[in-house]
């Protein structure tokens, strides 16, 4: 997969079979357009493009009132995931305020058609473009009888009679519904962080934990609560149990830390970067009046754990960044 930093490296193409769109997330609905992508160049013999932006267009054109948003996937991970698809270019414009005054006519005509040329265009359901989002798939398809061009707007992806939106996976990392964020995702959702030393209490306790320093202060971080979790450590999958927030027990000081006891496994990881997949909630945190309390409710999580790894199917799918 090619990826292109900018318009002015992109490489005209006039058999561009292409899509544009931020696909935070990159989540089954974006999948389904992407799949369509691939399957349409093919019969064309052209080649897939995926035109997406950096940063994110809410960070630029944010209303005063709107909470910032927080992103499911950085653009880093965005491209791993499109390579996944066998994508064959990617072009990355940086979205500028400037940028964001683009009339959506004049994105169509003097950005996607001369400067990078393509031949088909794939649009989702609910996609608008440019200025004040005034572009739409009505006005592609106005614009396709001009410059002769075809148009197609790929249909919702229901599942369960629920629509897969970006939004509705925030919102289900946010209240507990990890499992249901996985299945509108496609795969389980992770975060990267770093390995830093702790104040080594997990270790006198006999649960040694990995403390993660999250690499992207703009990446969702679900809510509280103790969670199964996996990453891929030297080339293999290792489960483990997780804390993520504030450790009520020791500390007050409201400083948010994911902390991760690995299971049957004991390598150094400081300084380490690696991606942390969440499973499944277990519970919330608490604070216990001993450590002892918290040493039997630790033990019972780590049960609990190890019983729904052996049930896991052989056969889950990891999709591992």
């Amino acid at each position: 997969m090619n990826v292109f930093w900018g318009i002015a490296e992109a490489i005209f193409e006039p058999n561009h079979i292409l899509t544009v769109g931020t696909f935070d997330g990159v989540h089954l609905g974006h999948q389904k357009i992407l799949a369509r992508l691939n399957e349409i160049a093919k019969i064309k013999n052209g080649l897939s493009l995926i035109i997406t932006f950096e940063p994110h267009p809410q960070f630029v054109v944010r209303r005063p009132e709107k909470e910032p948003i927080k992103l499911l996937t950085t653009i880093e991970e965005r491209l791993k995931l499109f390579a996944k698809f066998n994508i064959d270019r990617v072009l990355v414009i940086p979205f500028t305020k400037e940028f964001s005054e683009t009339t959506a006519e004049n994105f169509v005509t003097e950005i996607l058609y001369k400067k990078i040329g393509f031949s088909h265009i794939l649009v989702g359901y609910d996609h608008f473009f440019g200025k004040n989002r005034e572009g739409n798939f009505e006005l592609l398809e106005k614009l396709s009888k001009k410059l002769s061009f075809e148009v197609e707007r790929i249909p919702a992806y229901i599942t369960n009679e629920i629509t897969i939106s970006s939004t509705k996976i925030r919102n289900a990392l946010l209240q507990n519904q990890i499992e249901f964020a996985n299945k509108l995702l496609g795969y389980d959702y992770f975060i990267q962080g770093t390995v830093v030393p702790g104040d080594g209490r997990g270790t006198t306790m006999g649960f040694p934990t990995a403390n993660i320093k999250f690499n992207d202060e703009h990446k969702l971080v679900p809510t509280n609560g103790v969670y199964l979790v996996y990453s891929l450590i030297n080339d293999k999958i290792i489960f483990g149990m997780a804390n993520l927030g504030f450790r009520p027990t020791f500390y007050t000081d409201r400083k948010k830390i994911l902390e991760v006891h690995f299971l049957d496994f004991s390598s150094n990881l400081y300084g380490k970067t690696i991606n942390v997949h969440f499973l499944k909630y277990l519970r919330s945190e608490q604070k216990f009046n001993s450590i002892d309390d918290l040493l039997i409710q630790l033990n019972k999580d780590k049960e609990i754990c190890k019983n729904y790894i052996q049930k896991l199917n052989i056969d889950k799918n990891f999709v591992i960044l």
